[in-house]
This record gives C-alpha cells, sequence and structure tokens, in this order.
C-alpha cells in the first residue's frame, strides 16, 4: 500500500493489541459509574476488564481466520493482516487460539456468576456470540450487521455489563452516558469498512458501508466523530454528567486531526488507511477524559 508501512506478518499483528482499547474504555466506563454509586469491588471490575480482552482478541483472531478462509483476505489485499495469506501462521491456529480465547472468556463468566449470581449470564452470552461469530458461524460481518453489532454489544452492553456485575443493578443513565463512547468505537469500524470499501465491494460482502455508498458512509463515519462532543453537554445540562466531563473538549485536538484526513480519504491510499487509526486515538482520548470527568466529579462536585 503506498505511503504505507507494511506490517510485521505473526502473533503479535495477529492479536491486534492497539484495537484493545475497544473493550478498556466501555468496560472502565462501567466500571467509573458504578463507583459514583458506591461500588468497590475491584476484583470484579478486573475480571471484567480481562474477559472484555479476551473478547476483542478472539474477535481480532477470528476476524483474520474468516477473512482468509471465504476469500477476501488475498494476495492483493493483505497488507494489514498478511499472517495467513503469506504463510506465516497457519489458519487453523490462528482459528483454535481465538476459540481459546472464548474458551478462557467463557471459564471467567462461571467464576463471575459464582461470585454475583446468574444474573450476568445473559451478558456473557451475548459477550461470546458477538466476538465469535463476526466471521466465523454466523458471520454478520458480511451481512452489514457489523456497525450495529459494536455500537450494541461494545458501546452499550459492555459497560452496562460492567456496572451490572459490579452492582447488580441496571440504570439507564449509564445508557445515555455510553452513547458517546458507543458512536466512536462504532466509527472505528466505519473507518474500517471505508478504508476496505472497493475490496469489499468487489467481493461481495455487504457491510453498512458499501450499502450505504462511500460518501454516505463517509458522512456517517465523520457524525459518529463528532455527535459525541454535542452529547456531553447535553447531558451535562440536564445533570447525568457531572461539569468535569467538559474534559472531553481537549480531545477536539484530535477530532481535528480526524476531520482533516477524511478531506482525502478517498483518493489518498494513505489518508485512507488512516481513517482507522485516527479513529483509534480520538476514542481513546475521549473514552478516557470522560472516564476521568465522571470519577472527579463523584470526588469533587461542583453545585450549579
Amino acid at each position: 500500500m503506498g505511503g504505507v508501512k507494511q506490517v510485521n506478518a505473526g502473533w503479535f499483528n495477529a492479536f491486534r493489541p492497539w484495537t484493545l482499547h475497544g473493550a478498556v474504555v466501555p468496560v472502565l466506563l462501567g466500571g467509573a459509574f458504578a463507583y459514583t454509586h458506591g461500588s468497590h469491588e475491584w476484583l470484579l471490575l478486573a475480571l471484567a476488564l480481562v474477559g472484555g480482552l479476551l473478547l476483542q482478541s478472539a474477535c481480532n483472531l477470528l476476524n483474520t481466520y474468516g477473512d482468509f478462509e471465504t476469500g477476501l483476505d488475498t494476495e492483493e489485499n493483505h497488507s494489514r493482516s498478511p499472517e495467513l495469506v503469506s504463510g506465516k501462521l497457519k489458519p487453523k491456529h490462528v482459528f483454535y487460539v481465538g476459540m481459546a480465547c472464548l474458551g478462557i472468556t467463557a471459564c471467567l463468566g462461571i467464576v463471575m456468576i459464582c461470585l454475583t449470581g446468574w444474573g450476568i449470564l445473559l451478558f456473557g452470552l451475548a459477550g461470546l456470540a458477538t466476538a465469535g461469530m463476526y466471521t466465523v458461524g454466523l458471520k454478520y460481518k458480511y451481512f452489514g450487521l457489523g456497525l450495529p453489532s459494536v455500537f450494541i454489544a461494545m458501546g452499550i452492553l459492555m459497560p452496562a455489563g460492567t456496572y451490572y456485575l459490579m452492582t447488580g443493578d441496571l440504570s439507564f443513565d449509564l445508557f445515555l452516558i455510553s452513547l458517546p463512547n458507543a458512536l466512536m468505537i462504532t466509527a472505528v469500524l466505519n473507518g474500517n469498512e471505508l478504508r476496505d470499501f472497493v475490496s469489499d465491494k468487489e467481493a461481495g460482502v455487504k457491510t453498512v458501508s458499501v450499502r450505504l455508498g462511500y460518501d454516505r458512509a463517509m458522512l456517517l463515519y465523520r457524525a459518529s466523530n463528532t455527535l459525541p462532543f454535542i452529547i456531553v453537554p447535553i447531558l451535562i445540562i440536564v445533570q447525568v454528567l457531572p461539569v468535569h466531563t467538559l474534559l472531553v473538549m481537549l480531545a477536539l485536538y484530535y477530532w481535528n486531526i480526524m476531520y482533516q484526513n477524511t478531506k482525502t480519504a478517498r483518493d489518498d491510499r494513505k489518508s485512507g488507511f488512516m481513517l482507522v487509526p485516527y479513529a483509534f486515538k480520538l476514542n481513546w482520548v475521549f473514552g478516557l477524559l470522560l472516564i476521568v470527568g465522571i470519577i472527579l466529579g463523584y470526588q469533587f462536585p461542583i453545585d450549579w
């Protein structure tokens, strides 16, 4: 890929650890909200975090396996996930390790059930199904369900599951608070779909971006990265979030980098590739600032 540095094929790249914020931010968001409601169940938070990381890792590995097995990854477009096409790793090994991640997560789920009860089971089953069937089994990615599944499973259910694990309760306020991060983590996958737009369209993969067309999918990408900066002030005004969460506005620096990159992404291959890392960084920074703001609001409340 012109202008883009080739990755080193191997297990490190197959696991894609730089994507793990997709699990870290929502789990910590749910944990921070639970903390502001009097929960100090740090062991349960740690279990939720490990489980989330394993689910994300399983999804990454099984996605690599599934795209290779369906013929989507070829010699022509394998620059970002070259492990199987290049022969560096064997497909069955990647599949087995991905399934092992799911198996370990299931074992952690049993521990969580023993510690808190059966209520957490539904969250666990949803997580296993979402991670395990992205490109394997149901293969819902190829039917345009990738973006909605990420929004629901990682954006909404993951923080809700963490909160439930730590408190035994559910919260509509947490649902509202989760929306900004849900939009941004969905934008990451949206950027991935835009980057792979041509190859997905040629292969007949009906992602949301392919169904919408490039220009509308880019509009969705921009909106998903922009709306969180509007939602947070609204939630502050209605007193769902503390004023301290205005810290997220510091992330506008990375928003501007992301937005400027979208202007050339269609015609410049490097800009097209950078849609994903720029969305990653924006989501990381915004998410962590939101979490810090929630905790500061609890520790140092301001009446207004």
